[in-house]
C-alpha cells in the first residue's frame, strides 16, 4: 500500500486498520507497526507545505482574485458564482501579500502551513474586510491601520493651517500606537514596515501641503503667471506663453510615461473639440527628460512618437529641461498631470485647475467670457 501525501489522510482510520491487522501478530511486532505508521502519518502531514486560502466575497468586482508580492510572485484564484473561493498556495516566503478584486486592493499575511480565510463585501471593501485562521491578527492589523489613516486623511486636510495639518498626523500616530498595544501577540519587528510607510506617507502629504499652500498664497487668482519661453513646438518652431496673450490658456503638464496623464487624453480631446470655436488655447507641455529616457534626444523621440501615434491635438510643446524647467519649478509642479488655467492678460485663474475628466472644468470654462 502506498500513501499519497497530496491526499487528505484520516489518521484515526488509518491506525485503526493497521491495528486490526496487528491483532494477528504478536504484541511486540504490533507496537513496532504502530510506531512505524505514526511516523509515516506525521511525515506526510509535515510535508504539506502550502497555504490553504479561502474566502467569501459579497458583490465581487471581478471573477478572480489576484495574489502577488514585491518579489514577483503571482497567483490567480477563481471566485465561484456564490462568491466563495479556495485554493492552496506555495508561497516563496512568509510575509505580506497583495490581493485584489478588480480595482480594490488589500493585503494579507501568508505563511506556508497556515490556513487563512477572509470575508468582505466589495461595496465597502476596507470597512468589511476580516480575516480568520492562523496568524489572522497580522492581516487584521493591516486593515485596521489603514482604516485609521482613511478616517483622518482626505483632500480637505490641505485646506487647513499648518498647525491643524500637523496635529492631524499626531492624532493618527497616537491611534496607531494604541492599536499596536491591542495586538500584543505580534512581534514588534512586524510593525516596522507600517512605521516606514507611515513616515513616507507623511512626507508625501507634507510636501503636497506646502505645494498647495504656495499655490494658495503665491499663485493665487489674479496673480501674474510665471512664463515659459521658446519651448519646442511639435508643429515646428517654438512657442512662448507671450505668444498666447489675448486668449485664455489651459495648460496640461504631462509625460509619455505617466499613466494618469494618458487616461486624461480622451477627455482632453473632448474638451478641445467642445471649445474649438472659442477664444481658448489648449497647451500640452511634456516634461519627459533624460533621467527617464536615457537622453534628452530619446525623450524628445518618445514625445514626438506619442503625439503622432495618439493624434494629440492642441498646442504640443516640449519643456526645455524636464522637471528642472523654470516654468515647472515656478508653478511648484511635483506631480503630474497638472493643469493650469490662465486668462487673456496672462494672469492666473487657477494654478491647480480641474482635470479634463472633471465636470468642474466645463463649469469653470463656461463661467469665462470666451
Amino acid at each position: 500500500m502506498f500513501l499519497d501525501p497530496k491526499k487528505t489522510i484520516n489518521p484515526k482510520r488509518l491506525i485503526k486498520s493497521y491495528i486490526n491487522i496487528c491483532n494477528f501478530l504478536n504484541m511486540e511486532f504490533k507496537l513496532f507497526i504502530i510506531c512505524v505508521f505514526f511516523g509515516i502519518i506525521t511525515s506526510c502531514q509535515k510535508s504539506i507545505e502550502h497555504v490553504e486560502l479561502s474566502g467569501k466575497i459579497i458583490n465581487p468586482k471581478s471573477e478572480i482574485i489576484k495574489i502577488s508580492n514585491k518579489s514577483g510572485y503571482k497567483k490567480t484564484i477563481k471566485i465561484n458564482d456564490d462568491g466563495f473561493f479556495e485554493d492552496t498556495l506555495k508561497v516563496p516566503n512568509e510575509g505580506r501579500y497583495r490581493f485584489s478584486d478588480g480595482f480594490e486592493i488589500g493585503q494579507v499575511f501568508l505563511k506556508n502551513g497556515n490556513t487563512t480565510h477572509l470575508s468582505l463585501n466589495a461595496e465597502a471593501f476596507d470597512e468589511t474586510l476580516k480575516f480568520s485562521g492562523d496568524d489572522s491578527d497580522k492581516s487584521n492589523f493591516i486593515i485596521e491601520n489603514i482604516l485609521i489613516q482613511e478616517k483622518y486623511l482626505s483632500m480637505s486636510i490641505f485646506d487647513n493651517s499648518i498647525e491643524i495639518f500637523e496635529k492631524t498626523f499626531d492624532s493618527i500616530d497616537e491611534e496607531i500606537k494604541l492599536l499596536k498595544k491591542g495586538y500584543k501577540n505580534i512581534e514588534s519587528s512586524y510593525f516596522e514596515e507600517d512605521d516606514d510607510n507611515f513616515k513616507k506617507l507623511k512626507e508625501i502629504y507634507t510636501n503636497y501641503f506646502h505645494e498647495k499652500n504656495y499655490i494658495r498664497n503665491v499663485l493665487s487668482k489674479g496673480t501674474k503667471s510665471p512664463i515659459f519661453e521658446n519651448f519646442e513646438n511639435f508643429n515646428g518652431g517654438t512657442t512662448s506663453l507671450e505668444d498666447l496673450i489675448g486668449s485664455y490658456v489651459y495648460i496640461d503638464i504631462w509625460a509619455t510615461w505617466c499613466g494618469p496623464c494618458k487616461k486624461e487624453i480622451p477627455f482632453l480631446k473632448e474638451i478641445e473639440s467642445k471649445y474649438s470655436n472659442k477664444n481658448i488655447k489648449f497647451v500640452s507641455i511634456s516634461v519627459d527628460d533624460a533621467k527617464r529616457n536615457g537622453s534628452m534626444e530619446k525623450a524628445k523621440n518618445s514625445w514626438r512618437k506619442m503625439v503622432n501615434d495618439k493624434n494629440l491635438k492642441g498646442i504640443q510643446l516640449f519643456s526645455d529641461n524636464g522637471w528642472e524647467t523654470k516654468f515647472i519649478k515656478d508653478y511648484k509642479v511635483t506631480g503630474i498631470p497638472r493643469f493650469i488655467l490662465i486668462n487673456r492678460e496672462g494672469k492666473i485663474i487657477d494654478a491647480d485647475a480641474p482635470r479634463p475628466s472633471s465636470s468642474k472644468l466645463i463649469n469653470l470654462i463656461d463661467s469665462l467670457e470666451i
